[in-house]
């Protein structure tokens, strides 16, 4: 297959995960899938485009009106692993319908199976980018979703996952709302002792 043809499958598939992603009934889902393959690129400017559609793509499972939904599990842990499966095989019929590479693929899904908990160089680095854009983009509209108590358990959950060089990172996110800036100044601060 030429470099031409490779691209063009490549962007068709990113349109329409973004059309996808635009539909979300989750109000941040648009900008978050945006700011999550942001902040994977100031992590990692060479990241290679298997990494760069798991992070447009990664909560692709949100943006179906059939998403998983928390309470159908026992717990946050597992909603998010259900939700992480979920999205990588709706990213499988986007890639494949698109033409793009087998490889390309089978480590996208890949990384957006396993975003929501590490474990490897590739998944680590999207968890981390992920994470980061929530602080950065989707607290505020988690807040006025869920309230104080509800934003702060997630926020501790999201700041616990972040390997410390991200967690720099989200030291110096800086949202002008006093009540968020005091609520991630506790999560950090707790989280630290």
């Amino acid at each position: 297959m030429s470099g031409l043809r490779v691209l063009a499958n490549i962007e068709c598939a990113k349109q329409k995960i973004r059309l996808l992603i635009a539909g979300s009934h989750v109000p941040e889902d648009p900008r978050h899938a945006e700011n999550t393959l942001e902040w994977l690129l100031r992590l990692k400017p060479d990241a290679g485009e298997a990494l760069q559609m798991a992070a447009l793509a990664h909560d692709i499972d949100r943006a179906i009106p059939e998403c998983i939904r928390r309470e159908e599990h026992p717990d946050y842990d597992a909603y998010k692993a259900a939700h992480a499966r979920r999205g990588a095989r709706l990213l499988r019929g986007f890639l494949e319908d698109c033409g793009v590479e087998s490889a390309i693929v089978t480590e996208a899904c890949r990384l957006v199976e396993f975003h929501e908990v590490g474990g490897d160089p590739g998944s680590d680095l999207l968890q981390d980018a992920d994470s980061i854009s929530y602080f950065d983009v989707n607290l505020p509209f988690y807040f006025q979703r869920e309230g104080w108590d509800e934003t702060k358990r997630r926020s501790h959950w999201g700041y616990r996952r972040l390997t410390p060089g991200a967690q720099e990172i989200v030291k110096h996110i800086h949202h002008e709302d006093k009540v968020l800036a005091r609520l991630l100044r506790e999560v950090i601060h707790e989280s630290l002792s």
